[in-house]
């Protein structure tokens, strides 16, 4: 399985490589380049690596919670919570504050969207900077 992963990994290395060279020149417009067979080709190849990747992550990730009850529960927990942050953040998230000049290009459900983004990256910063802070404090008043 090794040696095959090496030669496949070999392979689209080369063709790569090959389609590195046949990229369209930067003086080209960018919507004819867009259009380039060697541009699309390397995007199929990205795409397919980067699915390879997520399937091996999800299997591996699936096949250890499975092998390990404790894990699995712990997992549970931790997804429960996520979804009930993003709950939280598309609460929060008004869906109206955005400027009038891009306003015509996004609907109010887009603006909600993104700012429930934003408000999870918010809240978990938030978490995880408790995270670091609270048992160092705890430590601190607790000898």
């Amino acid at each position: 399985m090794h040696k095959i992963l090496k030669i496949f990994l070999l392979i689209v290395g080369i063709i790569s490589a090959i389609l590195w060279y046949m990229l369209p020149e930067k003086d080209m417009p960018m919507a004819e380049a867009a259009q380039s067979g060697a541009m699309n080709t390397m995007f199929m190849i990205t795409y397919l690596l980067l699915g390879i990747a997520v399937v091996a992550s999800l299997l591996f990730t699936l096949m250890n919670l499975i092998a390990n009850p404790k894990g699995l529960k712990k997992t549970l927990f931790v997804f429960v919570g996520f979804l009930l942050v993003v709950a939280i953040a598309y609460v929060m998230a008004s869906g109206t504050d955005v400027s009038a000049e891009y306003a015509a290009m996004s609907t109010e459900s887009t603006v909600k969207k993104v700012g429930m983004g934003l408000n999870v990256f918010f809240i978990l910063t938030i978490v995880a900077i408790a995270a670091i802070i609270l048992p160092g404090i705890k430590r601190l008043f607790g000898k």
